[in-house]
């Protein structure tokens, strides 16, 4: 059956590949994105795939944005908690910009986005709501306090939220990637790359695409049994 399916952060990275996914399995599929103009008429011309620009930081901007988004399209069945950024330093030089700024996107989006939908989503019956962690989130990593507490958030929300909708029909997962071939991973420095590399047992970075067939999973309506869990998809570097 035909689904509405929200991704935010959906215009790039595996947010794009996640939309592309579930537009192929036949769903009917919105990106939001809030930064890059460009890339979000490109990924509509080349997809199919409407963009919705707003700030899933903000609760106001997220209640206009899934308005528009729900009288065009539908209802929302469907929610990928994808948007995230980096704001990275040792915490005895971080800005508390930097601290807010990442929680805020990457944490209190959640938040803002599953309370404006999960409503429905028991009313009707049924919901799949995934959220986008991290491998730092599970591991802590050096220079990104802000962005290993966020992600570290978004596993318990993610559990926490399972509970209370359980029995509605709505399903809560998690899925915490590795380091994926992105043009955030790509943008560090070759020689620190290389060194992350050889510490993937796999021998490789991961793919978009790999990320976006498990959300394709844990959003299938055969897999209702499946709730608050974390999918650890790293290649093996960190078995939790």
């Amino acid at each position: 059956m035909v689904k509405v399916a929200v991704v935010t952060g959906g215009t790039r990275g595996i947010g794009a590949a996640i939309c592309e996914v579930l537009h192929e399995a036949g769903h009917t599929v919105a990106a939001t994105y809030y930064g890059n103009d460009a890339a979000a008429k490109h990924f509509t011309e080349r997809t199919g795939v409407p963009h919705f620009k707003f700030d899933v930081s903000a609760f106001g901007a997220c209640e206009a944005g899934l308005a528009q988004i729900e009288k065009d399209l539908g209802p929302v069945d469907i929610l990928v908690n994808n948007a995230g950024i980096t704001r990275d330093g040792f915490l005895h030089k971080m800005t508390p910009e930097q601290w807010t700024e990442v929680l805020r996107t990457n944490l209190d989006s959640l938040f803002n986005m599953s309370r404006l939908v999960v409503g429905g989503m028991r009313d009707r019956g049924w919901g799949r709501i995934v959220n986008i962690s991290s491998i730092n989130g599970q591991t802590g990593q050096v220079g990104q306090t802000n962005y290993a507490a966020a992600k570290a958030g978004v596993i318990g929300f993610t559990r926490a939220l399972a509970l209370e909708v359980a029995s509605k029909g709505v399903t809560v997962n998690a899925i915490a990637p590795g380091y994926i071939d992105t043009d955030m991973v790509r943008a560090v420095p070759e020689s620190v790359l290389e060194k992350i590399i050889t510490k993937i047992p796999v021998k490789r970075l991961g793919k978009a695409s790999e990320i976006a067939r498990a959300v394709a999973f844990l959003t299938d309506e055969t897999s209702g049994f499946i709730t608050g869990t974390t999918l650890s998809l790293n290649g093996g570097q960190a078995m939790v």
